[in-house]
């Protein structure tokens, strides 16, 4: 399965709004964190992400069938890590490894040393997909209801494997 990364631009505002707000919805179902869960973002929010100069969105495309997306912060300065943030897959796609070689893409595209990222700490194969990769739990986290924690993960050049 081959899987490749198309740029999107402010014309796919309403088509990325879509994929995100389906690909979120069972885990905002799940965890009702309804102030930081992507998938209850206003399509005005993922406009402005697609104009600032340092956000560089990404569908991920299985053949020409766009199978999620991927955000990119990277403000291109010197100790500054890049971030994730957000990555989603549709469920239909979810548990392929897809998400994995996405980002491997995106290391490639970016560089492959100083990144961060935040995921739920609850949702242990998250957990495992960025370990798996050379991510490391900070130690900081956030909780925000009763139910969701979030994780912060930061890859720096010595843990790249």
């Amino acid at each position: 399965m081959e899987i490749t990364l198309l740029r999107a631009n402010i014309d796919n505002a309403k088509e990325l709004h879509a994929m995100q707000v389906e690909a979120f919805k069972e885990l905002l179902e799940k965890y009702q964190d309804f102030d930081t869960n992507p998938g209850n973002e206003g399509m005005e929010k993922v406009e402005a992400r697609l104009k600032q100069d340092f956000t560089f969105y990404y569908f991920i495309c299985i053949g020409q069938q766009k199978a999620g997306a991927i955000r990119i912060v990277d403000e291109k300065k010197i100790g500054k890590n890049k971030r994730i943030s957000p990555i989603f897959i549709l469920p239909e796609f979810q548990g392929k490894g897809i998400a994995q070689k996405a980002i491997r893409l995106c290391e490639e595209i970016h560089g492959d040393e100083n990144w961060e990222l935040d995921t739920i700490l609850q949702e242990s194969k998250n957990c495992h997909l960025y370990e798996k990769m050379g991510y490391r739990q900070t130690g900081n986290t956030k909780v925000v209801n009763e139910r969701l924690t979030l994780t912060f993960y930061e890859k720096k050049e010595a843990d790249i494997t």
